[in-house]
């Protein structure tokens, strides 16, 4: 199965911190100023994306069983891509994550779509963004029973903009290549976050009995500076930001694993990879009970 989770991505959502609200709106205002006065180049196309399904487990670090998941993609007319990314938690929660996206020489984002509802996510969040008209939906509430509250205005998305689309950069990066790229934030209102995609090591990965190497990648939201002026006036902030992902970089690169939050504040998962398989025939359950 080629590359079949394309739409994971580091997402700094902010929204419905009231005892921090305004701090984290000014830090992520203070970012994107830090670091988004001029859009980066887009990343190009090495490996145009197609019609792909593919099936995930999401477990605990400890290795326990959570949730599961399942990735579609088609390409539309055009050189339109859309991707659908779904996880179902065993406590019912719900992610659901949609992107489209042209990938004409390179990739623009298109339209972003994001769901986590839940006790799986701290905030419950309902995000929609469309590049081209400009307009962005912010429904969020803190838990289950917080009072919902809507934020709709303009945004200008950056030409490097890549919510829900990290996975299919690294997949197009040269072989131990550092990228960063752009990603918003919202506080609840979108900020634009730079994000440093950085390979750091290699490990050997195992596809049946045989055997290969994923280079392996950490997303750094570049928010660190900021977090300094602010001090323990940001003390919701986790100490490090950054969640790691694992990539065959081969002639046909493919997604192996990825590690971290699905939300800022949310737990660390790790996501992974898992076939479908047929029952056992009627003639082997005999042979296996014998």
């Amino acid at each position: 199965m080629k590359a079949p989770l394309h739409t994971i991505s580091c997402r700094l959502h902010t929204v419905g911190r009231r005892g921090a609200g305004l701090g984290l709106a000014v830090l992520m205002a203070l970012a994107a100023l830090a670091y988004s006065s001029a859009d980066a180049a887009p990343v190009t196309v090495r490996f145009p994306e197609g019609v792909t399904h593919g099936f995930l487990l999401v477990r605990s670090l400890a290795g326990e069983i959570i949730g599961q998941g399942e990735m579609t993609q088609v390409v539309k007319e055009g050189d339109l891509v859309e991707s659908q990314l779904v996880f179902r938690f065993k406590d019912g929660s719900l992610h659901d994550e949609k992107v489209a996206f042209s990938q004409q020489r390179v990739f623009t984002l298109i339209r972003y779509r994001l769901i986590q509802r839940g006790p799986s996510f701290p905030d419950q969040l309902d995000i929609s963004v469309d590049r081209g008209t400009g307009e962005f939906t912010v429904r969020s509430q803190v838990g289950e029973e917080g009072k919902e509250e809507v934020l709709t205005g303009q945004v200008d998305l950056p030409k490097d903009g890549y919510n829900g689309m990290l996975i299919t950069v690294l997949k197009n990066l040269q072989k131990g290549a550092d990228e960063t790229v752009s990603v918003l934030a919202f506080s609840p209102a979108p900020q634009v976050i730079k994000v440093q995609l950085r390979a750091i090591d290699e490990q050997p990965a195992h596809i049946g009995d045989l055997s290969s190497k994923a280079t392996q990648y950490v997303f750094t939201p570049q928010i660190g500076l900021i977090r300094e002026w602010f001090g323990k006036a940001i003390g919701k902030l986790p100490a490090q930001v950054h969640y790691t992902c694992w990539i065959l970089v081969d002639a046909a690169p493919s997604f192996v694993q990825f590690e971290g939050p699905l939300q800022l504040m949310g737990p660390i998962v790790r996501i992974e990879l898992v076939s479908p398989r047929l029952p056992p025939k009627t003639e082997d359950k005999k042979v296996s009970s014998k």
